[in-house]
């Protein structure tokens, strides 16, 4: 069933879906000065080229965010700064507490963000991310599920979907887990440039 299709049938029948939640990790950063402090650690090249084509991808797919929750670690913002140009400029907020945040301190996060927010993408640091995405996911969501267990690489992006009308009712297994894509899974004409 093509996207359309699935979102017209989510909503005929789940007509209170109202909140999609995007999680990023970071784009691949690099080790080459050992010097540097953890958090100030920039983006290598094949970082700097997979953040821009995971963005066309999202945007491709109709996930746009409308607003950025963003760990104030260097790569974090680099990625953002590298997909900015297809999210539509949503309001952006550089959130210290997300630095290499794990699942209860993303969680908390994301429960403040107002309730007239439909769509929020956050960009953060495994492992908190992956653990996070994983406790929100309900067990009934197949391969892509499968697939996130396995690992969530730099640059993959998480989207799920659930049913409530405030951010602050989101907990452990009440998310859908709608897609799951990871750079390497592109096809092969945007591939190519990673």
């Amino acid at each position: 069933m093509g996207r359309i299709l699935r979102l017209r049938h989510a909503f005929l029948t789940h007509p209170d879906i109202v909140k999609t939640l995007i999680l990023l990790r970071h784009a691949k950063s690099s080790w080459d000065d050992a010097s540097l402090d953890d958090h100030d650690r920039p983006l290598e090249d094949r970082g700097r080229r997979a953040a821009p084509v995971m963005a066309a991808h999202l945007d491709d797919q109709g996930f746009t965010p409308e607003l950025v929750l963003c760990s104030t670690a260097v790569r974090t913002r680099e990625t953002l700064e590298l997909i900015a140009d297809d999210l539509d400029a949503p309001p952006v907020e550089y959130d210290p507490g997300l630095y290499l945040a794990g699942p209860g301190r993303l969680l908390r996060a994301v429960r403040a963000v107002d309730g007239d927010v439909k769509s929020v993408m956050v960009i953060g640091h495994n492992p908190g991310i992956h653990t996070f995405a994983l406790g929100l996911c309900d067990r009934s969501t197949g391969s892509n599920l499968r697939r996130l267990e396995r690992k969530f690489p730099t640059a993959a992006v998480a989207v799920l979907e659930f049913d409530v009308n405030s951010w602050d009712e989101i907990d452990q297994g009440t998310g859908r887990l709608v897609h799951f894509m990871r750079p390497k899974d592109l096809p092969s004409a945007r591939r190519h440039r990673l």
